[in-house]
C-alpha cells in the first residue's frame, strides 16, 4: 500500500517533518508526497534519501509536484 502525505501550502520544515513522521511509522515501504515549492522538493528528496528510501518519481502537478519515494 502507498501512503499519501499532501503537504502542499505547508512551508519548510513541516513537509520534511511529515514525511519522516511517514517514514518512521514504517507502515509503507511506498509514500508520495505532494509539495507545492521547489525548497520543499529538494528538502523532502534529501531527507527520504538520508533514511535510505529512494526518489521514484518527481513529476509536476497542478502547482507543485509529485515525489514517490520508496525502499526496498
Amino acid at each position: 500500500m502507498t501512503t499519501t502525505i499532501d503537504a502542499r501550502g505547508l512551508s519548510c520544515p513541516q513537509p520534511v517533518i511529515l514525511t519522516l513522521d511517514a517514514i518512521k511509522n514504517g507502515k509503507d515501504k511506498e509514500l508520495v508526497v505532494l509539495v507545492d515549492t521547489d525548497t520543499s522538493k529538494e528538502n523532502v528528496m534529501r531527507a527520504a534519501a538520508s533514511q535510505g528510501y529512494r526518489v521514484e518519481a518527481v513529476a509536476p502537478e497542478a502547482d507543485g509536484y509529485r515525489i514517490a519515494i520508496a525502499k526496498d
